[in-house]
């Protein structure tokens, strides 16, 4: 039961662009049955985020996304107060007096929801991506504890707000600081690596069908010696599939060096790099090339 269920969610995820390896077809499936969050780590690129869009598009849920950043807190997260609106009340006053304003502008018609906020309250149950959780704090992390445990959010003057709906929670990672165990302890996990040769194969032939066989191959092998390079930035898959749309428009029948130095800005996007890239790929491909 449980390798079918698995199977169907790993075809679900493949009808809508996305070619799961087991592990993440697993735990897509037991996020799903276990009601608990996956935190996703691995290397920029490899395509975490794109995961918990393939789970909203597969379940036809809403994907609601926190794009997390340094100095990111609760306001923007979960939810504030319109204080404007608030003081304007206030001003209105009332004929209880400040108790009564004071009830009433703590109520939601005066609240602000942010996405954990909104993904919690939501009558339909949704996607909540909260991208690159390690770009935050341990404070946040702290904050997110309550809402990954139980699925809710208090709010000190109104309470606590439970889920009516279970979202899936997807974190995504890029590994660029350790994350606390009391964080760890409350999800799922899955490592996503760049994928092997033929499974990258595989991706790039499902997103650009009409590339040769012969080219998309080349393709794969050059993007590996590239990723084996010492660079700021690897390619990520994103960025193989759109080196791909480039080779197609090109008409390119062949990566020979020409073809490479051409259109390697698709996939090498820091100086350095470049030089680099152009350096010991250029050479390695004018190496095979009959007339180099």
């Amino acid at each position: 039961m449980a390798e079918s269920s698995v199977a169907e969610v790993k075809a679900a995820l493949a009808e809508v662009g996305y070619l799961a390896d087991e592990p993440a077809a697993l735990v897509s499936y037991l996020a799903q049955e276990l009601g608990k969050p996956v935190l996703v780590e691995g290397p920029a690129g490899v395509g975490k985020t794109e995961l918990a869009k393939a789970l909203s598009r597969a379940t036809g849920r809403e994907l609601v996304r926190l794009q997390c950043y340094e100095g990111l807190d609760e306001a923007k997260a979960m939810y504030e107060w319109n204080y404007r609106k608030q003081l304007l009340r206030i001003q209105a006053g009332g004929e209880g007096g400040w108790d009564d304003v004071q009830e009433d502008i703590f109520s939601n018609e005066f609240l602000l929801t942010r996405p954990l906020m909104q993904a919690i309250a939501s009558p339909e149950p949704v996607v909540l991506l909260i991208d690159e959780i390690d770009k935050t704090d341990q404070e946040f992390e702290a904050m997110l504890l309550e809402l990954l445990s139980d699925f809710q959010i208090t709010i000190p003057e109104l309470g606590q707000v439970s889920a009516t709906t279970m979202p899936i929670v997807v974190l995504t990672s890029n590994d660029s600081r350790e994350l606390t165990e009391a964080l760890k302890r409350r999800c799922l996990y899955l490592w996503l690596d760049y994928p092997g040769a033929e499974r990258e194969m595989e991706i790039v032939r499902l997103h650009v069908p009409d590339l040769s066989e012969s080219v998309a191959r080349q393709l794969v092998e050059v993007i590996e010696m590239v990723r084996a390079l010492d660079l700021k930035k690897p390619p990520s898959i994103a960025e193989s599939i759109d080196w791909a749309r480039t080779l197609l428009l090109m008409g390119a029948e062949d990566i020979d060096r020409e073809t490479f130095v051409q259109s390697m800005s698709i996939i090498v996007k820091h100086r350095t790099d470049i030089d680099l890239v152009a350096e010991r790929v250029g050479m390695k491909l004018a190496e095979r090339s009959p007339t180099g």
